[in-house]
């Protein structure tokens, strides 16, 4: 689930942020040491909890668990939704990859994912990617806020 989002859609207020130093992906360039990590901001995890029920849910299930069979193509090659929490494979990809993916369905073959754009608004994406944050490990979380950062410096 893929830009030019602001950082605007994180909450950076509250106590001292926890810093991610995680190492590259393979192929990748570093992602910058001591970046820190934004915290969840409960409204939008609401809102955005709301939202995946309506509009997502359906697919990825209701408690984010996916398709049983999600590593597993179809006879077409495609594959299933998959899970939207820390077993899944979302937090592998940077916050505007995700928005991308979501407001203008996957352009890769194997992805069955669907346009929402016209149905949800980017402040809304944000919120539902504040929903599942909300759902991942601090290792996680970290390693996705760092694959962000590094995307957005371009390095």
């Amino acid at each position: 689930m893929a830009l030019a989002i602001a950082l605007a859609g994180c909450s950076t207020t509250g106590s001292a942020p926890t810093t991610v130093n995680l190492p590259p992906l393979p192929g990748s360039p570093t992602v910058p040491a001591e970046e820190p990590l934004p915290e969840l901001d409960p409204n939008s995890i609401a809102a955005g909890e709301e939202l995946y029920g309506r509009f997502c849910a359906s697919c990825h299930g209701a408690d984010l668990e996916g398709d049983p069979d999600w590593k597993t193509p179809n006879g077409d090659g495609s594959y299933r939704p998959p899970p939207q929490d820390g077993s899944g494979h979302t937090w592998h990809h940077g916050d505007d990859l995700l928005v991308s993916i979501i407001l203008d369905g996957s352009a890769f073959d194997q992805s069955r994912m669907p346009r929402f754009t016209g149905q949800l608004t980017e402040a809304e994406v944000l919120s539902i990617l504040e929903f599942f944050k909300s759902t991942w490990g601090s290792e996680e979380r970290g390693f996705q806020w760092g694959v962000t950062v590094r995307d957005r410096s371009g390095t």
